[in-house]
């Protein structure tokens, strides 16, 4: 029974003496949590852009790439590649994967 009341007081006096410690840390780093966090996260992006899809497509080699259609599930950019007239169907999602080229 002394070994419990013993290990019980010792686990008390941990648990009170660690709670001025935490209140601490958490006053100091939270003004410098706040900046960050608004800083990089002040507009999500929720799908695809059409700068980033002409951009995309400039990258896979079409020149003079522009949006020809736009839609709530694709966006397609037509440009020039070496063989002619070509088009690019980009997935209206983040990151603009390609679905069609």
């Amino acid at each position: 029974m002394t070994h419990f009341l013993t290990k019980a007081c010792l686990a008390a006096v941990l648990a009170l003496s660690s709670i001025p410690a935490t209140i601490s840390t958490a006053a100091a780093a939270g003004p410098q949590t706040n900046l960050i966090v608004e800083a990089q996260y002040h507009r999500p992006i929720r799908g695809c852009s059409p700068m980033h899809a002409v951009r995309k497509a400039r990258d896979f080699g079409l020149r003079r790439a522009h949006i020809t259609r736009m839609s709530p599930r694709v966006v397609v950019v037509a440009g020039r590649d070496r063989r002619g007239w070509d088009r690019m169907v980009f997935a209206n999602v983040r990151g603009c994967p390609v679905i069609r080229r």
